[in-house]
């Protein structure tokens, strides 16, 4: 199911986002209709699944409900002896302390009743329109019977950073996951909630009548996975394997893409948990663990200010070299204006720095209290003016300037991306420090960076082996296609589909494609008006011209050879598995497209060969070919059709 919907939706966007087709429509309703099957099979169904149509809903404030049960807050401690003496001779049940914001759920005759926030323990907020969008939450489950769960509603890093970017200045307030999830999980919009990437992650049980859990936790939470819920990553322990378990999970926080503020005990044995009661503040069954803190003393050298593509100018401190939590630590993030003047930070003074859940480097306490910084009145990247402007609360430095490179790092982001130059290495955090420091200004100087090789081994999560790595990357890039230079401009509406049909039309002559008419687009199949005169408008411009040639001079493009080959003309191939002959499936896909072959998202019996270099695999998409009598290929065999031997090097075209 997991695997279906993944593939429907990357199809579904790729159609009504992208204007590309990775699938007929005869293709994707037999996939549909699987899923279809096979959620009124299991009798799951999740929020993400392409079969739910979730209407968003707008209030003009959230309700508030009571609980049936206080939530009460765990008693805490910093000491793995402390936890294991809280434990005693039990079995325990150690989880993830997840930063989120805590859910209780309510499902009724399979369905998902009601959703409701902690709030203050003893009253929350309703937010079930919005808990129907979280993305891997089932609106429909197995059980028939009223279940009451509760649960953690998280935003990962990656996701937080990458929506963080895309909000509107006004909540740049926005510091970290958590405080952009609860902002998230209690908005008035529905599908403002939605667009947030929300997960829902279970953590115990609170009423399933006619269920027989053993009397353990754990079958709590291994029940509710087998009704189709994500729960929090737990493990039982005794007294004996506690410190070294506690000690694994710690080894691992810098792992996680989830945030989590420590870990959680419970006792297993549900009816002895029960039986100990709870104090005014916290329940007997329970406790969470902290991580101390370590602290290290140092020096501010000076302060970054590093723009972003909001216009938001960022200081970040940057002290003498000290170790937490087993790393080298040499900077931290002071947000805004209002932080930095609360700290009263100065150059020289001596801070007191830490690593907030031991992976994000924070200034715990400034010692000195110089104060004797100056707020900057040129923008770092383009000179042009700054200007302090009030963020709810807080009052942040902004770059003035519409046309400022660092606004412009999503145009460069699409340059680097996989289907696009495919610069492998140079991640959006890497293209903003290098905006910053003014290294590019155009997407013609990424393929120039080696002249900034000092600096960039100077700088932090860098060093020689980084930079061999990265200017391999960039090397290796020079050598492209036209579609994927075209599809790298960011012209609206040009995918790279689009752009193959382009480039081909005009002989993958970049002179010709770059003086392509709205007329002439117009007469290629599958280009439309809309298209074809974005296309135009966008080569009118003598900066977009200029930039195009410019990167023209830095790559080398495939020799110009249309349709080079027929070979595998009107055969349809469908590629899963890991690859070894090609750095990736999206290559091995142009590779065969090149030669006249289309590629499919999924088996059905138009689809030629399967190309997968596990045969015996037994996976979903091995089993329908070997249902539907269809070849299964691994690139060896692939090649040696296409007259390749195993030592010949893998050519586009």
């Amino acid at each position: 199911m997991e695997e279906l919907i993944e593939i429907l939706n990357r199809a579904s966007y790729a159609y009504y986002q992208q204007a590309e087709e990775q699938m007929s429509n005869l293709e994707y309703d037999a996939l549909y209709e699987e899923l279809v099957a096979l959620e009124k099979e299991t009798g799951i169904t999740r929020t993400d699944s392409p079969t739910v149509n979730v209407g968003y809903e707008v209030v003009s404030q959230l309700p508030k409900e009571r609980h049936e049960r206080p939530m009460l807050s765990l008693d805490k401690t910093k000491s793995a002896e402390e936890l294991a003496e809280f434990l005693g001779v039990q079995k325990g049940v150690l989880s993830w302390k997840m930063d989120g914001l805590t859910i209780v759920l309510t499902y009724r005759e399979g369905r998902l009743y009601k959703a409701v926030t902690r709030g203050n323990g003893e009253t929350g907020e309703i937010v079930t329109p919005n808990a129907k969008t979280f993305r891997n939450l089932p609106l429909k489950i197995k059980y028939p019977n009223e279940l009451i769960l509760r649960g953690e509603a998280v935003i990962g890093y990656r996701d937080f950073e990458e929506i963080n970017r895309k909000l509107p200045e006004v909540e740049a307030k926005y510091k970290n996951p958590r405080n952009l999830c609860s902002g998230s999980v209690r908005q008035l919009n529905s599908q403002i909630t939605k667009s947030r990437q929300v997960s829902f992650y279970g953590f115990s049980v609170v009423k399933a009548e006619g269920i027989d859990f053993e009397n353990s936790r754990k079958r709590q939470l291994d029940w509710l996975e087998e009704q189709g819920f994500e729960v929090v990553e737990h493990c039982l322990v005794t007294q004996d394997t506690l410190r070294q378990t506690v000690e694994e999970f710690s080894s691992r926080i810098g792992e996680n893409d989830f945030p989590s503020d420590g870990l959680v005990l419970n006792y297993d044995d549900i009816a002895y948990g029960e039986s100990l009661g709870q104090t005014s503040k916290f329940p007997r069954d329970s406790m969470a663990f902290k991580w101390e803190d370590e602290k290290r003393e140092t020096t501010l050298l000076s302060i970054e200010w590093s723009p972003s593509r909001t216009g938001l100018i960022n200081p970040v401190a940057i002290f003498e070299p000290v170790e937490l939590e087993g790393t080298t630590v040499s900077r931290a993030s002071v947000h805004n204006i209002s932080i930095l003047e609360e700290l009263e930070l100065g150059i020289g003074d001596r801070l007191l720095v830490y690593k907030a859940n031991m992976i994000i480097p924070q200034i715990a306490e400034n010692l000195t209290k110089s104060g004797n910084l100056e707020i900057p009145s040129a923008c770092p990247v383009c000179q042009g003016t700054t200007s302090i402007r009030q963020t709810g609360s807080a009052r942040a430095l902004y770059c003035d300037n519409p046309d400022c490179q660092a606004k412009q790092i999503k145009a460069f982001t699409l340059f680097v991306s996989r289907d696009a130059m495919n610069i492998e290495g140079l991640s959006e955090a890497s293209l903003e420090k290098f905006v910053g420091r003014g290294f590019i200004q155009t997407s013609g100087d990424i393929f120039r960076l080696s002249r900034y090789r000092e600096e960039i081994c100077q700088m932090e999560g860098f060093g020689e082996k980084s930079f061999r790595n990265l200017a391999d990357s960039i090397e290796k890039a020079r050598d492209t296609s036209l579609p994927r230079l075209i599809y790298s401009l960011g012209i609206a509406n040009i995918g790279l589909a689009n752009a193959k049909l382009i480039c081909r039309h005009f002989d993958q002559d970049p002179e010709k494609v770059m003086k392509a008419t709205a007329e002439e687009l117009g007469k290629i199949d599958g280009i439309g008006p809309v298209i074809a005169s974005a296309f135009e408008v966008y080569f009118a411009q003598e900066k977009n011209r200029s930039r195009y040639l410019d990167i023209l001079g830095e790559i080398r493009l495939e020799e110009n050879r249309q349709e080079a080959s027929y070979l595998f003309r009107e055969k349809v191939f469908v590629v899963t598995g890991s690859v070894a002959r090609f750095s990736n499936r999206s290559q091995l896909k142009e590779w065969i497209e090149a030669r006249g072959g289309k590629v499919t998202g999924s088996v059905t019996s138009k689809t030629s060969f399967l190309i997968n270099n596990d045969a015996e695999s037994t996976s979903s998409k091995n089993k329908k070919a070997r249902e539907l009598n269809i070849p299964i290929l691994s690139e060896e065999e692939l090649l040696a059709m296409a007259g390749q031997s195993e030592t010949d090097p893998v050519q586009p075209v």
